[in-house]
């Protein structure tokens, strides 16, 4: 019996048709509900893809900052592998994410607005107006703009080798002796191939972004330009000679600070004649009154040594009266005046390093006094957070105020907890350390310009680690005191939020066409004026 609203047509054709709908309907149904468990599957997969990606993220997260912030230890994780993993597990997400949403598009084809940051003013916009088609049934028609719809792209021309043609012509006068030309404009490297913002590319690539000449000599040839390595590390020599008396001035500049940091690490070095490798040392010494106040401009000088004996700081520091603030290397306290004058160096002590030797059995549960520790330490940064900035009598202030009991507090669990445990313990080490360093430890809370730590010169030191692990030196004599000497001003630079390659090419130019060493000053990155 047919349903009363259901009106079936008489005609035979009309009929199939109308069964063939039905079918069709049907076959769509079926197709979006398995269209549906078909992105369920994949969202379940994705989830699951995603998950474990983001926990191995966190994991490589805690480690990677544990020798620092103590979030995870991990002193066998490179830093560089660490970075080349996070890029990988952060492409293989978004590669999850666009698959999954394949096949997600509005009707339309406009994707969501998403909030986004704006594009740095200073870049330059390129407008590209799309207007829509004329069809023929707009013939005769007004339009009338009622708005429009603006977006912005992140876009990028390649650099592109060029050559500057200098054409100096000759001139002779009619019935007179003699001819006038033009001098020739002076330049860094005379008679040679490159200008000054060529040398600044390729000392910007090496000492600054950690890409040795042999790979730059290969980038280089794709654009048909052959640069040997030999004759760019010749260059290299070249600037680092020119710049050398730029980065004795640095030196003068941090050494008359109140207070400098100083930090020292190791550097892989071709041992003479040998063809084996020894070690050789990185020291650093940064200045940066910002912390306590200051108005004077951060920066870091490095001085690279074929040693790490006492006599180096020694020769570096000589002269220097202030506030040095280091980790526990021995070296540095040979610079304190044996009968404890005030005429000399007064050393601030670090508290991340000892830290660090808690922290460790902290992470491995096995000291309920290392925890406790290091959950009272963290008050101490947390108070820090809320003062800098502000005078050093304001900081010194609110120490006394909170951070002085929590300082009494740890020194009398360490006295009294190291008769208790083995001397050869790892915490018993821990406890020694702090306790020898108690002096020094305990300075920032009556002298507002000490920090907690030597984080800035940490900080100003790390970025040199990319670079070591691209090279191989040859000792002071070889590109170890070139490095050294460009990378304390480009370092410089960007501590300053200089662009040290508009920086670079800049003062090249400048020094080329020989700017006086009385105005040295001036050509100092903090000085810029692009």
């Amino acid at each position: 019996m047919t349903p009363p609203d259901l009106n079936l047509p008489d005609d035979v054709e009309a009929l199939k048709a109308m069964v063939l709908a039905m079918a069709e309907k049907a076959a769509r149904t079926d197709a979006l509900e398995s269209e549906v468990a078909d992105l369920k599957a994949r969202n379940a997969d994705a989830d699951e893809r995603i998950e474990r990606l983001t926990q191995i993220l966190k994991a490589f997260d805690r480690a990677r900052f544990g020798r620092r912030s103590e979030k995870l230890g991990s002193p066998s994780t490179d830093d560089e592998q660490q970075a080349f993993v996070f890029e990988e597990i952060e492409t293989g997400i978004a590669a999850i994410r666009a698959q999954v949403s394949k096949g997600r598009e509005r009707p339309d084809g406009k994707r969501p607005p998403r909030p986004r940051k704006g594009f740095a003013p200073h870049l330059e916009r390129v407008e590209v107006v799309i207007e829509p088609e004329e069809l023929p049934e707009h013939a005769g028609k007004q339009k009338v703009l009622i708005g429009e719809d603006v977006s912005e792209r992140l876009d990028i021309m390649p650099a592109k080798f060029r050559v500057i043609v200098t054409r100096r012509p000759k001139y002779a006068f009619k019935n007179e002796d003699g001819v006038i030309q033009a001098p020739a404009p002076a330049h860094i490297i005379e008679s040679g191939i490159p200008t000054e913002a060529l040398l600044a590319q390729i000392a910007v690539s090496k000492y600054a972004d950690g890409l040795p000449l042999y790979r730059q000599e290969a980038i280089y040839a794709r654009d048909k330009v052959e640069l040997d390595r030999k004759l760019m590390a010749q260059w290299m020599g070249k600037l680092g000679f020119e710049l050398e008396i730029l980065a004795d001035y640095l030196f003068d500049e941090i050494k008359k600070a109140e207070r400098i940091f100083a930090d020292e690490t190791t550097l892989p070095t071709l041992a003479p004649g040998s063809g084996s490798t020894k070690t050789a040392y990185l020291w650093a010494y940064a200045r940066d009154d910002r912390p306590f106040g200051g108005s004077g401009p951060p920066m870091v000088v490095y001085r690279f040594e074929d040693s790490r004996a006492g006599e180096c700081v020694a020769r570096h520091l000589n002269g220097y009266r202030g506030i040095l603030q280091v980790d526990g290397y021995a070296a540095y306290n040979k610079l304190v005046r044996s009968d404890g004058g005030n005429d000399g160096v007064t050393l601030a002590g670090c508290w991340s390093h000892s830290r660090r030797k808690f922290y460790e059995l902290h992470v491995g549960k096995s000291s309920e006094i290392a925890t406790t520790t290091v959950e009272r330490m963290a008050k101490l940064w947390q108070i820090e957070e809320t003062i800098r900035g502000k005078s050093p009598d304001a900081r010194v202030a609110a120490r006394q105020e909170a951070s002085a009991a929590i300082v009494t507090y740890l020194f009398a669990l360490w006295q009294k907890t190291l008769p208790r445990v083995s001397g050869k313990s790892k915490l018993a080490d821990a406890l020694r350390y702090a306790i020898s360093r108690r002096a020094i430890f305990e300075r920032f809370l009556t002298d507002g310009r000490i920090e907690l730590d030597s984080n800035i010169v940490e900080r100003a030191i790390r970025p040199q680690a990319i670079t070591r692990k691209n090279s191989l030196f040859a000792g002071s004599d070889g590109g170890g005191r070139t490095w050294a000497t460009i990378a304390t001003l480009l370092q410089t630079a960007k501590m300053n939020n200089i662009d040290p390659l508009a920086w670079l090419s800049q003062t090249l130019e400048r020094i080329a066409n020989g700017w006086p060493s009385s105005e040295i000053d001036a050509l100092m990155p903090w000085n810029y004026v692009g």
